[in-house]
């Protein structure tokens, strides 16, 4: 069993100074967010053992706050520029090249291909499951997907089975 956690980057400024979207930074809702999500995360027991991590700062800057937040955890973390901007099928490819080893292994990227993927991996699963994820993934949101594999080679469309989709939004209405 194969364990993949999807997480969209957390909220940014609308502009970085620079005039880059690659440079834009998280905004301090972000980094609230992103502490929320680490501590959803550390709850269930779903730290990973690897990170895949776009270069964007973004996304480098809310891995940063999660690996804060998971005391004794030393996952190992990759940062990968072809996560920018990546389609459902690059991401895809991304964790073919994942060691058999890891277990649970984390991505740390951007819409649309994160939800593209998490759509794509679930859609042999009830829709039930996928209700909340089709509508929208937004910042900070995590999917963890589960796969009855043995190696991340194995991984393909429609075999994953959506866990849990949960956002910041979903974890204040919940409590």
């Amino acid at each position: 069993m194969r364990r993949l956690i999807l997480l969209r980057h957390a909220k940014t400024e609308t502009d970085a100074p620079t005039g880059k979207d690659h440079d834009r930074r998280l905004e301090e809702r972000g980094r609230a967010d992103a502490a929320a999500m680490a501590e959803w995360l550390a709850e269930q027991q779903l730290v990973p053992d690897q990170v895949l991590v776009s270069t964007a700062t973004r996304t480098r800057q809310t891995w940063d706050i999660l690996s804060e937040l998971f005391p004794g955890a030393e996952p190992q973390v990759e940062h990968l520029p072809e996560l920018y901007s990546a389609s459902a099928a690059q991401l895809l490819a991304a964790v073919h090249e994942v060691s058999a080893g890891i277990n649970r292994l984390m991505l740390v990227g951007h819409n649309p291909g994160l939800q593209e993927l998490a759509l794509g991996l679930t859609c042999g699963t009830n829709e039930g499951d996928r209700r909340m994820l089709s509508g929208n993934m937004p910042t900070s949101a995590i999917a963890v997907i589960d796969f009855p594999i043995a190696d991340w080679a194995d991984a393909r469309f429609g075999t994953g089975k959506l866990q849990h989709f949960v956002s910041p939004k979903i974890l204040r209405e919940a409590s």
